[in-house]
């Protein structure tokens, strides 16, 4: 069994799991292309250490562009990565082992902060 991701227009709409015979002998009525997707791709590697397959594993609203999927962009100043097909942010996630999250309002007032601590107040 694999994984497939139906697309249309750049964007997936449907992943499943089937049989390439599957795929070759299905009927459909609604456009798109069924493009196989590997669960064990993420960011340009495959986790069991084998060719990975499209950058990464698709899910439902992801882009595709003939090359790899990947997710839609969450913030408008974070960047694609060409090789990873992953979102970065414009500044390095801190190192100290607290969790953070992004602030895109704060980074677009001041190009030197974007990341917050989450606290539990």
């Amino acid at each position: 069994m694999a994984h497939f991701a139906k697309v249309k227009n750049g964007i997936v709409i449907k992943v499943i799991v089937a049989e390439q015979e599957f795929i070759d002998n299905l009927i459909e009525v609604e456009p798109g292309e069924w493009i196989q997707t590997s669960y064990n791709t993420y960011g340009g590697v495959h986790s069991l250490g084998k060719t990975p397959l499209r950058k990464n594993y698709a899910g439902v609203g992801f882009n595709y562009d003939g090359t790899g999927f990947y997710a839609p962009q969450l913030y408008a100043s974070w960047t694609l990565n060409s090789t990873s097909y992953l979102w970065e942010a414009p500044l390095t996630y801190p190192t100290d082992d607290l969790p953070y999250k992004w602030d895109e309002e704060l980074y677009q007032s001041d190009n030197t902060k974007g990341w917050v601590e989450i606290t539990n107040d």
